[in-house]
């Protein structure tokens, strides 16, 4: 077989989770670890179009790297990526050997003229090249015979096989490699870059490194500490490491990785999240842009088999974009399911109008100023309605969904209170009413201009101005704490997603709130009987 070498692209991929702000100490520690861990190639980072920040692993030239590494080991290659078009390699120096010794150029399907000019430019300054063939799955066989053409024409150090939305099977991989091996000179080295979309980052990491060991092409596979990377991450550098001195008799200093996740990774782990989720399955399986995943989670905590529909109604193409103009629309467009609610909404007009309405949301206020809310209950004789939860402390008179995930929870957690009550249900949640139930248009209850438009009170509250109610009572609107979990009574409430901006969210519902104020012009009164971050202007 052919000699193996890992590339550690921790400070480089792992820059997504940080913002690149992984502190002097950090990226200094990082590389200095895995040097004397004896991993042969460490991604320093990225070189970018503007001046470096310290403790940033963003770059703007190689001297910027200079004093993250400690003591240059000879046996080690350190490396930065550029992207083929945001990069003006027209300022990058001459090679001089004290600081990187390589550029990784990154460049998409049908791309590749134009990441090998830039290369060609870079490389005639001494420095040498690796080119990362992004969403490699994207080419067909013709595209690959031709990419391994072009790259014997370049001869550069390396070219990697990059599965950019961990959607690969191991048959996927296999047929790349087997093509890129037939067709690529000995001389240059063949990489995989993975994504965990799927759990096969390490098993697809292993699968190659396997198929390469009755060959004799030299190989790298990349890898990162604690997998971390953007959206679902990499393979771990400690599993391949470990599989490549058990396996394959390396000679990888595993005391050296985990100290270095002992002393810099765990922080890390505490602050931000990265690794497989069902959201990131999704991205994988439709080979779509983790941008695209996010937008829908931080903006409109998405559910899973929602954010599923919205991606499957995306071209391939669009996939490979994040155009969240476009997003926004076909998330609109999966909530805005139209059912005839005329009549509904005729007979809750009848119900609820000129009535005094108690809102019970589901915040921990509602549960520890219980004795408060119930003395409004026997002073105003309210209709009582719960908002997209039910406390189990609590009587209703009516149930108010506009998120099918608690729907569901509501409907399995407290299935009698549940079955008892009559429910007013959003489209978006369902569009056939069940006994007891009376579906409303969403698009009835929203207002666009906000990013959490679909927000349950605001969206009760637009109903409640349309059915002519007059008199309304809060409690439990309290909003958002720091960790999901101490902002909701009931804390087995499901979360849609746990990278939300609070402060951010808080901030933008009160202005919701109080431009639903202002414009109702006073025809609805409005009292919070519980506190809440919203009530003041």
């Amino acid at each position: 077989m052919g000699n193996i070498e890992v590339l550690d692209c921790t400070l480089r991929d792992g820059a997504y989770i940080v913002d690149s702000k992984f502190g002097d100490g950090a990226i200094r520690g990082i590389i200095y670890k895995l040097q004397n861990a004896n991993v042969e190639v460490i991604e320093c980072g990225w070189l970018k179009d503007y001046d470096h920040e310290e403790g940033s692993s963003f770059y703007h030239l190689p001297e910027d790297v200079l004093p993250y590494i400690v003591e240059k080991k000879k046996e080690c290659t350190y490396v930065a990526m550029i992207d083929w078009n945001r990069y003006d390699d027209s300022v990058l120096p001459e090679y001089d050997g004290t600081s990187i010794d390589a550029i990784r150029v990154v460049f998409p399907h049908g791309k590749v003229k134009e990441g090998m000019e830039i290369a060609d430019r870079i490389r005639k300054k001494g420095y040498r090249i690796y080119f990362q063939a992004a969403n490699t799955l994207a080419y067909k066989e013709k595209d690959l015979k031709e990419l391994a053409e072009k790259m014997n024409k370049f001869k550069p150090e390396g070219l990697s096989i990059v599965d950019t939305f961990g959607a690969m099977y191991e048959e996927d991989l296999l047929r790349i490699a087997k093509i890129l091996d037939a067709g690529l000179e000995k001389e240059i080295r063949l990489g995989f870059h993975s994504h965990n979309n799927q759990q096969m980052a390490f098993a697809n990491s292993m699968t190659f490194v396997n198929y390469f060991s009755e060959k004799d092409r030299n190989i790298m596979v990349d890898a990162s500490l604690c997998g971390m990377g953007r959206g679902a991450g990499n393979t771990t550098t400690e599993l391949l490491t470990n599989f490549l001195n058990r396996k394959y008799h390396k000679n990888y200093n595993l005391d050296e990785v985990l100290d270095a996740i002992d002393t810099y990774m765990v922080s890390f782990q505490e602050k931000y999240k990265w690794g497989y989720s069902t959201e990131y399955f999704i991205a994988g399986t439709y080979c779509c842009h983790v941008n695209n995943i996010a937008y829908l989670l931080n903006n409109h905590r998405t559910s899973a088999k929602d954010m599923r529909n919205v991606i499957a109604s995306l071209s391939a193409e669009d996939r490979l974009k994040y155009d969240y103009g476009l997003l926004e629309e076909k998330y609109i467009e999966n909530q805005s399911r139209l059912v005839e609610d005329d009549e509904n909404v005729k007979q809750l007009t009848e119900i609820f109008a000129e009535k005094k309405i108690l809102l019970v949301a589901p915040g921990k206020s509602s549960v520890d100023s219980y004795e408060k809310v119930q003395t409004v209950l026997k002073e105003k004789n309210v209709i009582t309605i719960a908002v997209n939860a039910i406390l189990p402390d609590y009587k209703y008179d009516y149930l108010f969904f506009s998120n099918r995930v608690r729907y569901e929870y509501a409907k399995s957690a407290y299935a009698k209170e549940f079955d008892n009550t009559k429910r007013i249900v959003l489209s978006n949640v369902k569009t056939k009413a069940q006994e007891k139930e009376m579906i409303v248009n969403f698009n009835r209850v929203i207002k666009r201009g906000w990013e959490h438009f679909d927000n349950a009170v605001m969206c009760m509250l637009r109903l409640l101005e349309t059915i002519g109610a007059k008199e309304v009572y809060i409690a439990g609107f309290d909003g958002f704490k720091t960790a999901y979990n101490e902002s909701y009574a009931d804390e087995s409430l499901p979360t849609l997603s746990s990278d939300i901006d609070y402060a951010k969210l808080n901030k933008e519902i009160k202005d919701m709130y109080h431009d639903f104020v202002e414009t109702d012009a006073g025809k609805m009164n409005i009292m919070f009987v519980t506190r809440s971050y919203f009530e003041k202007v």
